[in-house]
């Protein structure tokens, strides 16, 4: 403001009253300061830290979820309840193992290509953001990871996630939940090179094709959003990664 410097001093160098400590905005009357939690504090420098480090690229991809919306109706005549969200891990993990930089970590000055397939998603809970890691996710049907995936979050929320499941995962997921938004750009998960965000399902009509002939159809609609490490992943790989997670949920083919 005009008569002080930057600082927040006046001109003759003597503190200004009203000027808070350095780096630490006002807080006036009726405000509410909630000090920082340790896992708060802990994802606050882990991201910070990620974006540090890694030089980000985030790429996006819309998708026709309309046979993913047909198993899921037909699982659900079967008594089986399913969320969108095990076929895109089951959907990204088929895609990793054909994408094998994807699954990968930097050590150093060096990428170690991981041999295993461990995706680590996000789940919400009360204190916070706990990323589990679902072991081996390429190995199991998509029934095994709905069941894996329930049982993260109910005992994520009870408090009662193992310190070791929260570790060596290879690749990251992160999905908003029914209350999400159309798309977002997540940060990597380090030291892994890349993590795969779920968008808002919402239907919309779209250009569709049959026999030849170009119609409109009313589709369930969602983006995926990719982010990967541009140190490790040039375009070629990141996007044909992203095509191909794409290219396996709207075949529908879940077996």
């Amino acid at each position: 403001p005009e008569g002080k410097t930057a600082a927040g001093k006046s001109p003759v160098g003597k503190p200004s009253a009203a000027a808070p400590p350095e780096g630490k905005p006002a807080v006036a009357k009726g405000d509410e300061a909630i000090p920082w939690t340790p896992i708060r504090k802990r994802i606050a420098e882990h991201m910070v830290r990620s974006k540090h480090t890694s030089p980000h690229v985030h790429i996006f991809a819309e998708v026709d979820m309309h046979r993913v919306a047909g198993a899921r109706a037909r699982a659900k005549q079967e008594g089986v309840n399913l969320t969108y969200l095990p076929f895109a891990i089951f959907a990204a993990a088929k895609a990793l193992r054909e994408t094998p930089v994807m699954n990968a970590v930097v050590s150093g000055e060096s990428t170690v290509l991981k041999k295993d397939i461990h995706i680590a998603v996000a789940v919400d809970t009360e204190k916070g953001l706990l990323v589990p890691v679902l072991r081996h996710a390429d190995r199991m049907s998509l029934k095994e990871i709905s069941a894996a995936m329930d049982d993260f979050g109910a005992r994520a929320k009870a408090g009662k996630i193992l310190p070791d499941e929260l570790s060596g995962g290879t690749f990251s997921i992160t999905n908003p939940g029914i209350r999400g938004n159309l798309f977002g750009t997540p940060i990597i998960n380090q030291p892994q090179v890349g993590i795969l965000r779920l968008g808002q399902i919402v239907k919309r009509p779209v250009v569709v094709e049959a026999d030849g002939e170009d119609s409109i159809a009313i589709r369930p609609m969602m983006y995926l959003c990719c982010a990967y490490d541009h140190r490790v992943i040039d375009g070629v790989a990141g996007n044909g990664f992203l095509y191909r997670v794409r290219e396996i949920l709207e075949a529908g083919d879940f077996t």
